[in-house]
């Protein structure tokens, strides 16, 4: 059973930037794909980024592209989102999620375990 603790949100200025972590536990990453998610209040979940379980395979929504970046580090059970030029749109509860044999598709059934997730704030 895997389990993802989100961590690194918070308050930030338009512009900033702040980098999230999601460490997982349980299992090793090799053979999963984890996507970011994100809910802003009053709106429904939305897809942000994704990285495949097949090393350099990434997705982006376009509204992340070019400023957000999904990586990975397998030795270390920890994905990242490093989000830079931050507005306010992107004020959001941002969630961790995997699937295995993850291929990083934008669709929440690609994924069999969640975050709590963690609050990103951008004030203008």
């Amino acid at each position: 059973q895997m389990r993802l603790v989100e961590s690194g949100g918070g308050l930030a200025q338009a512009g900033d930037s702040l980098r999230l972590s999601c460490a997982a536990s349980g299992v090793t990453l090799n053979g999963y794909g984890f996507g970011w998610f994100r809910q802003a209040p009053g709106k429904e979940r939305e897809f942000v980024a994704a990285i495949s379980y097949i090393p350099g395979n990434t997705n982006y929504a376009a509204s992340a592209k070019g400023r957000f970046t999904i990586s990975r580090d397998n030795a270390k059970n920890t994905v990242y989102l490093q989000m830079n030029s931050l507005n306010s749109e992107d004020t959001a509860v941002y969630y961790c999620a995997a699937g295995r044999y993850g291929l990083g598709r934008p669709s929440d059934d690609e994924y069999n375990y969640w975050g709590q997730g963690t609050q990103v704030t951008v004030s203008s």
